[in-house]
């Protein structure tokens, strides 16, 4: 196109100065001008025009031009290509040529046959060369129904590209009737040289059966060395999907597994006219498709029963569903461990942690994998809602210790593994020790027998074996033993005590320690008797007459007796003669000897099955102590503490004997004996109670004789009197009373007696009663006693013919007793009495003398009344 843009010459400006130029000649110019811009117009109708040239392939470039006007469909043409080689091509309306080299290229055509017409000639460069791709071309589209989800497959042709290029793929996916776009997306891919066929897949949010579903393809090729237009191709011709429905099911998805939280479209398709739609008691706003088809979208789904959550349409007199199961995919398995119990075959445990919520054929599978092997084993159970372990076995193989396991878990919505590299031999538990067998050695020691499954032969076990007597702590023995093939083991348990009831139980592990077995079962053995270790405690007491020695010895312990004592022996020896008397069965533990006053040692030995015990011996003199007091001591929580001067003369031992103090002699309650090197020691009893008085005897022995130091009385603890002194009144007169109490028995005193509390004040007794003796009331009087042997007080500076009432109260160093009261009433005061009769005689002999009649009136009359 030819644009001018006219300018008045100058001349003719000029002429505006000079004023020569005559309107005529402005518009002659003007027609002149118009000729000759009609005459090139004409021209260029007459000439090619509008050269375009685009590519499909960078190889070759296919180009075409307007044609002249008036120019016949069978013009030809002759065009040229000023490239080096000056081609030439006869042609109709376009041409076909190799791509050109980068650079300006000057095309010329012309005409062939129309002399008329003029040559056109263009500047042809790649810039002005359009790239746009060949329509592509859908090889096959199908669709798994079951997974909703359409396959598409085409060939890129890549074979006519020259050299490797970027590909754009759209892809379009287009649904119902109305052609709705429901799905655009592009695919990249790279041309390579040869043809390639590519595969896409896409799965619908809407079952496959619910709609005709189409898909279209077109491309863009970004070839990064061309350097002109690059634009899309053109579409490929639509394919579709279709489903042609059968009588038996009209809703779909089928038994459809999703992921909770998750959308889900069901549809209905039916001829019916469908009136409502629910997911369990929900009901849910109706999409209409394609004639009377309709779907229901269901967002965020929840985990479902095992059952199932159902979904269901209605028609007139028909109902239609199905089954959707929402669950999770399979969690990681958690806590895998493999072990072995036997090193025959491995156990893996692991918890399956989440629960999926999907439960029969739908549930969660596992398989075990071992990588060096390549050996498997599956796993596939019923899931529960909790935590519980699964566990699987697997058979070791021969020579190999190491294992490389993989657990892979499945279900219809993932997959989930969890890896263990474990070295066989290092993960022994073993089982549980069965067939515990005890057998004697000696007393002392046993056999013991067990059996534990599996093949150890190749490595040590480490066992413990737990000892235990009855009411005692338990000791734990730990043994190495060796593995063998037959399962069969035993250790040697020694440094029992004879004659003892011991229960043993074993548990193993292997070395090095991984986990020890369960506790076995436990098996009770009794060892055998031996001789009894030590004699009898031994002590002796004369007899309240003095005839007799009176000997004492207590059972030995379990551990000393060795077994069950049957008897005793009793023996006595003095320089002249040996006197034994009869066996003397158990449990008697005591025996009576007639003896003078002599030197005798006292022997007693105790029997059991298998022999006697050594003698336990006690001297029977007993040296005097002319220097001997009563003392007192006071107990701390269950047992008192004695103490005594270190005598380097007491060369046996001490022996301290103690009874309670209201028992009648010989008092033996029990006894103790110390090393003759101790100074102190405490006694202790279970059957030492508070507010009981108990003597204490403490013996030395020298020459073998024994001799009485100390005499002790005591309590574990002080009380208060349960009882009151019973007192009586001796003797009263106008100012004064005597009172006497007697002592409280040592059984209800309860204590050491520290003295007594004496209340008086007036009083009658039926009007009065003493309260708040001891709140310091002023006209209470109290007298402190604490001279204990003092058992009189008389009261004194009292009133005549005065009514008092008296309380006495005893009380310990554990607290005040009760009270014992009385009231006693004083005598007249006579003298005074006499004394005032007198001076009435003399004032009646003083009134009569004077003639006062009525005076001697009263004078008698008082005389009469002043009698004591």
């Amino acid at each position: 196109m030819i644009s001018l843009r006219l300018k008045r010459p100058s001349w003719m400006v000029d002429s505006r100065r000079m004023r020569t130029t005559s309107d005529f000649q402005w518009l002659l110019l003007m027609f002149l001008l118009m000729y000759l811009m009609s005459q090139v117009n004409s021209q260029k109708k007459r000439t090619p025009r509008d050269l375009k040239c685009v590519t499909n392939n960078l190889q070759v470039w296919d180009c075409s031009w307007r044609a002249p006007s008036g120019a016949g469909r069978a013009a030809a043409y002759e065009a040229c290509i000023e490239n080096g080689s000056h081609s030439c091509y006869r042609l109709e309306k376009n041409f076909k040529i190799p791509a050109l080299l980068p650079g300006d290229h000057e095309i010329t055509i012309n005409p062939s046959h129309d002399f008329g017409s003029f040559i056109s000639k263009f500047t042809l460069n790649e810039k002005n060369v359009s790239l746009i791709p060949g329509t592509p071309e859908i090889l096959n589209l199908s669709a798994d129904f079951s997974t909703s989800t359409l396959h598409l497959k085409w060939n890129d042709k890549g074979s006519v590209f020259p050299r490797h290029s970027n590909v754009i793929w759209e892809i379009k996916v287009l649904r119902k009737e109305n052609m709705e776009i429901v799905k655009s997306v592009t695919h990249n891919t790279t041309l390579n040289g040869r043809d390639t066929v590519h595969h896409w897949s896409w799965t619908s949010d809407m079952p496959l059966e619910c709609a005709t579903h189409y898909v279209g393809i077109r491309c863009y090729i970004d070839d990064p060395l061309f350097s002109g237009r690059k634009e899309w191709s053109d579409w490929s011709p639509l394919k579709n999907i279709s489903w042609f429905p059968d009588s038996q099911t009209k809703v779909f998805p089928q038994d459809k597994v999703v992921l909770v939280g998750s959308d889900i479209t069901v549809c209905c398709v039916t001829q019916e006219k469908v009136l409502s739609a629910q997911i369990g008691r929900t009901n849910c706003p109706l999409i209409h498709l394609d004639g009377k088809n309709v779907a229901i979208k269901i967002r965020n789904i929840s985990a479902s029963e095992s059952s199932g959550t159902n979904v269901v349409f209605s028609v007139e007199d028909n109902m239609f569903g199905t089954v959707i199961f929402a669950g999770y995919p399979p969690d990681i398995p958690q806590k895998l461990n493999c072990e072995t119990y036997d090193l025959k075959e491995i156990i893996c445990t692991w918890n399956p942690g989440r629960p999926t919520s999907l439960v029969g054929p739908r549930n969660t599978s596992y398989t075990l994998f071992e990588s060096f092997s390549g050996k498997y084993v599956r796993f596939k159970r019923v899931e529960v809602s909790t935590n519980e372990s699964y566990q699987l076995f697997f058979q070791m193989l021969p020579n190999q210790e190491i294992y490389n396991f993989t657990l892979n878990a499945h279900n219809p919505l993932g997959q989930s593994e969890s890896t263990l590299l474990v070295n066989i031999t290092e993960k022994v538990h073993p089982h549980i020790p069965t067939s515990i067998k005890v057998k004697d050695i000696n007393s002392t020691a046993v056999t013991l027998s067990w059996h534990l499954p599996g093949n150890f032969a190749k490595i040590k076990l480490l066992c413990q074996i737990e000892v235990s007597k009855t009411n005692l702590a338990r000791e734990l023995r730990t043994v190495t033993v060796k593995g063998v093939e037959n399962s069969n083991y035993l250790a040697v348990v020694d440094k029992l005590n004879p004659y003892t009831l011991y229960t043993f139980r074993i548990r193993c592990c292997t070395e090095p320690f991984w986990k020890w077995s369960k506790w076995s079962n436990e098996k009770q053995y009794l060892t055998t008797e031996a001789i009894p270790s030590k004699g009898p405690d031994t002590w002796r007491e004369w007899s309240s007459d003095g005839k007799n020695l009176i000997i004492y010895w207590k059972p030995l312990p379990v551990n000393e007796a060795n077994g069950k004592i049957l008897s005793y022996n009793v023996s006595c020896s003095s320089d002249e003669e040996t006197q034994s008397l009869s066996e003397i069965p158990d449990p008697q533990h005591k025996a009576e000897i007639q003896l003078d006053k002599n030197d005798y040692i006292i022997s007693v030995v105790a029997k059991n099955s298998v022999g006697s015990s050594p003698p336990s011996k006690i001297a029977s003199m007993e040296i005097p102590n002319a220097d001997l007091k009563v003392e007192q001591a006071v107990g701390m929580g269950n047992g008192i503490l004695l103490t005594w001067n270190y005598n380097p003369n007491m060369t046996c031992d001490y022996v301290i004997k103690w009874c309670n103090s209201s028992r009648s002699e010989p008092c033996l309650m029990d006894w103790k004996k110390v090393p003759s090197n101790s100074t102190e020691t405490v006694i202790e009893s279970d059957q030492f109670r508070p507010g009981v008085r108990y003597n204490f005897f403490l013996y030395g022995c020298r020459n073998q004789g024994y001799q009485l130091l100390r005499s002790i009385i005591g309590y574990i603890e002080e009380l208060a009197p349960t009882v009151a002194p019973n007192f009586t009144v001796e003797d009263t007169s106008a100012d004064s009373i005597l009172v006497k109490w007697e002592d409280i028995p040592v059984e209800e005193l309860r204590g050491f007696l520290r003295g007594y509390l004496f209340y008086f004040e007036k009083g009658e007794r039926d009007t009065f009663k003493m309260e708040g003796l001891e709140s310091g009331r002023s006209d209470v009087k109290v007298k402190n006693i604490t001279d204990i042997s003092q058992k009189t007080l008389r009261i004194a500076d009292l009133q005549g013919k005065t009514s008092y009432h008296l309380v006495l109260r005893a009380y310990t160093d554990g607290g005040m007793g009760p009270e014992k009261s009385m009231f006693v009433v004083t005598k007249e005061n006579c003298e005074l009495n006499v004394a005032i009769e007198l001076l009435s005689i003399f004032e009646c002999i003083v009134f009569l003398a004077v003639g006062f009649k009525i005076s001697g009136f009263f004078c008698t009359f008082i005389v009469g009344r002043r009698q004591c």
